[in-house]
């Protein structure tokens, strides 16, 4: 007996306190009386050797919990001197290097190009790991915000934005000179900062509140820029009559200089010292410096200090810039609202105002859902780590040709804006801890919260273009399907031909840009600079425009302004760009109908579907040998199994050592190596509930994959169930004796050919029958074709015996004329006009009678085949042959 190794399945099911058998060698075991599971195992090709694929198939296959619930052992002898320099497989480093490499494995760090399996599964397993990180995303991005920031800053903007002056009517928005700007300071800037009063004039108990409901942070700032004198150019013509002049805004002329009245009103503050950021504007961008003046707690000092600064003319001609900072906090909601209003003096004169609400989260965690969204950044953060390793293993694998593909670069940039954002809220927590600490301490002083307001809408910005780019990355993972390809196909073979268009295209669209910005730039704010030239032609394709404004500006080349345009932007060149697209997406749908998809999903669950099948077949197979063992093992009929007998039976039926053991131990409650009756009974007792689960597991299974696949009808359902009835009587075996063996068995070749009937290597009854008429239409379709070759055979044949005849009477012609010398011309005449008439005369005969044999040897009803055995036709390589040699003869007669 020589030792055969067993399978890796079953090594990790082994216990050391077995026993230890020698099993068959390999021929013993070929040979050995089949089981279900030794036919579809140990399948034996015809040249002797076993199938490989069967035997690994086999050890993947669970056995039954009888086989399962104690552990047993075996032990195999392996050679030392092989085993050196060998990592076991089974140890903890190995099973640690496998786990890891299954953890980050993808389908650019394994080989799927030769095994579609692993692709599929590759892929699913990606997918999964996606889906979840999608989610989590959602659910970071969209749980920290929600309608509760609109609305808050629709309240805020209104109440500042359009507050009517008590002389004018005129708002905020509509600011235009700098007296308008006192008049906003002296009115809607102090009603809306400080509500003392409640609507019955009575004093609230809290100050410092707008609304009644947000809390003002500190005080509020106002801060101005300045250019100084001299800082423009006068042309020498004006020199004696402008003496001043003030250029627009820069940096590198603002006017430092300190005023005649202490105060920081009226001294200059450089960026750093007031620890400020700079801010792009209408016309342009302002520094963060400049003179400043904070102002009170309540309304009444506050309203004393505009006056100050109103009478000692805080604004004059330098004015370039006023910014009023402050924030308030809504605890009802945990939101904060950054707001600044810029009033912008352009050297034109007037005022420009615009202004800036953001209403940010910057205490992240308060609530119970605010904690739970923690913990979901928590989990965002191991999956960003997650994919950083993944990206450095594909990255180390590929080398540069890494950054070939363009969902590769995308899993960068996701993952880079992912860990900017995570580590700003890190600094976000920390900074805004500090500021409210020192706000506590020191109220009267102005929190500047612009800085934090500004990276915190950049990092709602940041998070909300990494969620664009996770969804627009599942085409990475569906792209497997034809069908989810349509998009990028069409763009791709259609790069070219757009590259070609675009150029045309931006020639007219920038030549009429800057057309109207040369004409309509003066007078229509719409064409006030190049930008705004561009994007509102694009607003005029989109039929958005006012031609009214134009013509108004120009009424000579408004109109004809506009119609070229239309003409040939909206007529022409989008049409042209419609084509392209149209023309290419009509191509590639009609190259998708002949593409064969790269896998199909619903293949790959099939055959898992089948696969399971198939196991719980093999799985019930063994609980049917278990049960005859128990009638047929005892010889001696004393109701009492030894286990010499119970290991004799079953290594007849194909059974391990192991697993003999394992079974016997299990049953033998009394541990005296015999099974009595009442242990039999007990042990059929469990084969038959767990023949009877795997029964039902089985009906569900395919139950429910019928019911995709089409609705069963009643007859089939009367059917189904007949059989599993027939299959749980077939199963039965009687410990009295009344079955014999012969009968069993018949039932059980029974049981496995109905199993057989209802999957047969994959394919159900219902394919093989459609398939099996196909197969019929087929031959009938090939035997009608094959008669009417043999039809064209039989006249082909039949003009080769003409031309040999005709040949013939035409040599019979000449010499009869050639004998025939002696005659006179008339006679000769004669003779040589009857052997032709009579010629002709026997051609038509025959033509006709090749006709009619022709008719029948065409007809349906013949038997081609029979007709091929009756003639003997010449090869083609001697009808070749025939015809050369006709074709030399014809040229000499």
């Amino acid at each position: 007996m020589s030792d055969r190794p067993v399978s890796d399945s079953k090594r990790g099911e082994l216990s050391p306190t077995s026993h230890y058998f020698e099993e068959e060698d390999d021929q013993s075991m070929s040979n050995r009386p089949s089981s279900a599971q030794s036919r579809q195992a140990w399948n034996v090709d015809d040249d002797g050797s076993r199938d490989n694929q069967a035997f690994r198939d086999e050890t993947d296959v669970p056995m039954p919990s009888a086989m399962e619930a104690d552990d047993y052992g075996r032990v195999e002898k392996i050679d030392e001197d092989d085993e050196e320099g060998k990592e076991n497989p089974n140890s903890c480093w190995s099973k640690f290097k496998n786990g890891l490499r299954c953890i980050w494995s993808t389908r650019m760090t394994e080989d799927t190009e030769n095994d579609r399996e692993l692709y599929i599964k590759t892929t699913i397993r990606e997918l999964c790991i996606y889906t979840v990180f999608l989610i989590v995303l959602c659910i970071v991005s969209f749980g920290m915000t929600s309608e509760t920031f609109y609305y808050y800053t629709k309240v805020m903007s209104e109440l500042f934005l359009d507050s009517q002056f008590p002389d004018t009517k005129n708002t905020f928005r509509g600011m235009t000179t700098m007296q308008d700007f006192w008049r906003f300071s002296e009115g809607p800037l102090m009603d809306g900062l400080y509500w003392e009063k409640w609507y019955n004039e009575e004093n609230v108990t809290e100050t410092g509140y707008i609304f009644y409901e947000n809390k003002l942070l500190g005080v509020p700032r106002i801060r101005q820029l300045k250019v100084r004198n001299d800082s423009c150019t006068i042309h020498d013509d004006f020199k004696n009559e402008i003496t001043s002049c003030y250029d627009a805004y820069a940096e590198s002329i603002e006017d430092k200089t300190s005023g005649k009245i202490n105060g920081t009103a009226w001294t200059y503050q450089t960026t750093e010292q007031l620890d400020g950021s700079s801010h792009d504007g209408l016309l342009t961008s302002y520094s963060g410096a400049g003179y400043t003046i904070n102002l009170a707690r309540t309304k009444l000092a506050s309203q004393a200090i505009i006056a100050e600064l109103k009478q000692n003319l805080w604004l004059d001609r330098g004015t370039r810039a006023v910014f009023v900072d402050f924030t308030v906090y809504n605890a009802n909601i945990n939101l904060f609202c950054v707001i600044r209003l810029l009033i912008e003096f352009p050297a034109t004169g007037g005022a420009l105002p615009s202004w800036t609400f953001r209403t940010v989260k910057l205490i992240r965690y308060v609530t119970a859902m605010d904690y739970f969204i923690m913990a979901c950044e928590g989990i965002f953060v191991l999956f960003i780590f997650y994919y950083c390793i993944e990206e450095v293993i594909e990255i180390k694998k590929h080398k540069l040709s890494y950054f070939k593909s363009f969902w590769n670069i995308l899993d960068v940039l996701v993952i880079v804006i992912s860990m900017i954002c995570s580590i700003f809220n890190v600094y976000r927590t920390v900074k805004v801890g500090d500021m409210l600490e020192g706000l506590l301490d020191k109220p009267n002083e102005f929190p500047d919260f612009e800085f934090l307001g500004y990276w915190q809408v950049q990092f709602n910005n940041g998070i909300a273009v990494a969620v664009f780019f996770a969804w627009v990355k599942i085409f990475k993972y569906i792209s497997f399907n034809k069908t989810m390809t349509q998009l990028s196909t069409t763009l791709g073979k259609c790069a070219k031909d757009l590259a070609g268009f675009a150029v045309m295209f931006f020639i007219i669209f920038l030549a009429f840009a800057q057309l109207g910005y040369l004409i309509f730039g003066t007078q229509v704010r719409d064409f006030r600079s190049f930008y705004d030239s561009i994007m509102t032609l694009f607003r005029i394709i989109l039929g958005d425009f006012d031609f009214h404004e134009l013509e108004a500006a120009n009424r000579v080349l408004g109109p004809i302004f506009f119609i070229l345009y239309v003409f040939f932007v909206f007529f022409v060149l989008l049409n042209m760009f419609l084509a392209i697209i149209n023309d290419t997406y009509s191509e590639v749908k009609a190259d998708l109908v002949n593409q064969k998809n790269e896998f199909e999903m619903g293949d790959y669950f099939k055959k898992g579907y089948n696969k399971m099948l198939q196991k719980l077949n093999l799985k019930r197979d063994k609980i049917v040998d278990l049960q005859k063992a128990l009638t047929s093992a005892d010889d001696d009929n004393d109701d009492k199994i030894t286990f010499e007998e119970w290991r004799n039976d079953m290594k007849g039926r194909g059974f391990a050592d192991s697993e003999i053991e394992a079974v016997f131990s299990k049953y033998d409650l009394d541990g005296n190596h015999v099974i009595d009756m009442d242990e039999r009974i007990k042990m059929q007792e469990d084969l038959e509930g767990q023949k009877l689960a795997i029964d039902k597991e089985y009906e569900d299974i395919t139950d429910k994959q019928n019911s995709k696949d089409r609705p069963r009808s009643s007859h089939a359902t009367a059917r189904k169930n007949s059989r599993a009835h027939s299959r749980r009587n077939s199963s039965r075996v009687s410990f009295n004796g009344e079955d014999s063996g012969d009968d069993s068995d018949d039932e059980d070749s029974g049981t496995r050919r109905s199993r057989g009937a209802r999957v047969v290597n994959g394919v159900s009854y219902e394919e093989f029958t459609v398939l099996s008429r196909r197969v019929d239409r087929m031959e009938h379709s090939i035997g009608s074709i094959v008669s009417k070759i043999d039809a064209v055979l039989v006249k082909l044949e039949a003009m080769e015996k003409a031309k040999m005849k005709r040949r013939e009477t035409m040599g019979k012609i000449l010499d009869s004329i050639t004998e025939s010398d002696g005659g006179s011309d008339e006679g000769k005449k004669d003779q040589m006009e009857k052997l032709v008439r009579e010629e002709l005369e026997r051609w038509d005969s025959q033509t006709s009678l090749g006709q009619s044999s022709s008719a029948r040897g065409a007809s349906p009803s013949g038997n081609p085949m029979a007709a091929r055995n009756r003639r003997s036709r010449p090869s083609s390589g001697q009808n070749a042959e025939d015809s050369h040699s006709n074709r030399g003869q014809d040229g000499l007669v």
